[in-house]
């Protein structure tokens, strides 16, 4: 990924069907007339990658693979919108002057916690009806969560949305930003996509080894939120109520609870899951 990115910060700028305004290349062709645009096709490529883990997981963990894959799809709406609201929501000072940018499709930008608070919230009447244990679904569907975020951080990369700041660091790339300003910069979006990569290998080796049913959910929350509280200062944008870092403060948030749920669960205190 390193050299694809080296190569393409060695194009100069061009003119034609797909100007490089901003990102690595925020169009990746035209159709008919139609611009396609990498962010929303590298959200596509993730979920369905991560579909298709998920049923294969499923079916391994002895799950209704029928019925799994109908909750992975139906919670696939709240977990969009939830990511697009919070990410909308820290940014509020910009949409609030342009609130047809909103749902504007050739946009990027979704913060990952807001679609796992929000799915995770409205899933137990739909786990219930469709007969699907809680914990045990939830492991599975964190692969597919897993997926989606690394498909979606590389989608961030080539729209230039998330970029980190400016930095004559060792470890920086000269990259663009949304707007096509260029500058030496901390790769956040790929330092996010190798730690959700890091987190799905481990969960990986221990999906015949966890202790109880979420599990697997609990563990990667617990992580993933640790490595974004540590990555979110290094973006160039932040958002900010004072001197509170929005996105920092709920990962510190969202991750007490989801190890406090595990170390409750693991160590027996709460009821049998």
């Amino acid at each position: 990924m390193v050299g694809v990115v080296e190569a393409a910060q060695r194009l100069p700028p061009r003119d034609g069907p797909f100007p490089r305004r901003g990102g690595l290349r925020q169009v990746l062709f035209e159709w008919r007339g139609i611009k396609i645009h990498s962010y929303l096709v590298m959200v596509y490529l993730g979920l369905t990658v991560g579909l298709v883990a998920g049923n294969a997981l499923a079916n391994l963990g002895g799950l209704p693979t029928g019925r799994v894959l109908v909750a992975l799809m139906l919670l696939t709406v709240p977990g969009l919108v939830g990511a697009r609201l919070l990410f909308v929501a820290a940014n509020w000072s910009i949409y609030r002057r342009e609130p047809w940018r909103i749902w504007r499709r050739s946009e990027g930008g979704a913060a990952v916690q807001g679609g796992v608070v929000l799915s995770v919230a409205v899933s137990p009447p739909l786990l219930t009806a469709l007969k699907i244990p809680f914990g045990a679904f939830w492991d599975v569907a964190t692969f597919v969560m897993l997926i989606w975020l690394i498909f979606g951080r590389l989608g961030c990369l080539l729209h230039g949305c998330c970029s980190g700041r400016p930095s004559a660091g060792p470890l920086t790339l000269e990259l663009p930003d949304y707007r096509g300003i260029w500058r030496r910069r901390i790769p956040t979006q790929l330092l996010e996509a190798g730690w959700g990569l890091l987190i799905l290998l481990g969960l990986i080796g221990l999906w015949n080894e966890h202790p109880f049913p979420g599990a697997i959910f609990l563990a990667a929350v617990t992580a993933y939120a640790g490595g974004r509280f540590v990555l979110e200062p290094m973006r160039e944008h932040r958002a900010r109520i004072g001197a509170l870092d929005v996105q920092q403060a709920l990962a510190a948030a969202i991750g007490t609870l989801a190890l406090a749920g595990f170390l409750i669960a693991w160590l027996g205190f709460g009821p049998d899951p």
